[in-house]
């Protein structure tokens, strides 16, 4: 009577693919964290201008000096001053901002962002360029004139 060949060991076998598995689901989880972290920033620079270009469009100046200026820009730039500029440009609800570029770094912990686009309002257009700097990005730069 032929004796049956003994059952194969594929414990070998199923060690490779759980570890091969395993480094997968590591890799997906790293670039979804990855994109996650690094497209948060420019959105959160993007929602900094909307807000702070909402606050001016509407009236609200020194609500918005007080809220994203940074204190080295405060100090060549006082409120009064602000306010005035702003007036001046007779913004009113039908300006809406489009971005061209929204870039953000961070050097040694630093952030820096870098936002480029118009204003349009009915019948005018400026252009924009607000510069944003730390980890709460409160503006260090600020460029809003009329096009043309």
């Amino acid at each position: 009577m032929p004796v049956k060949p003994p059952a194969k060991n594929r414990k070998l076998l199923w060690i490779i693919l759980g570890a091969v598995g395993a480094a997968l689901v590591l890799i997906i989880v790293a670039v979804v964290v990855l994109v996650n972290v690094v497209g948060s920033a420019p959105n959160r620079a993007r929602a900094i201008s909307d807000d702070f270009t909402s606050l001016i469009v509407n009236g609200q100046s020194d609500r918005a000096y007080d809220q994203y200026m940074h204190p080295s820009l405060t100090q060549g730039l006082t409120k009064a001053d602000f306010v005035a500029g702003v007036a001046g440009l007779a913004l009113d609800s039908s300006c809406k901002p489009h971005y061209d570029s929204v870039n953000v770094n961070s050097v040694n912990g630093n952030s820096t962002a870098n936002v480029v686009g118009t204003l349009q309002c009915q019948g005018r257009s400026f252009v924009l360029r607000y510069s944003f700097e730390g980890n709460d990005f409160k503006m260090n730069s600020i460029r809003l004139q009329p096009q043309g």
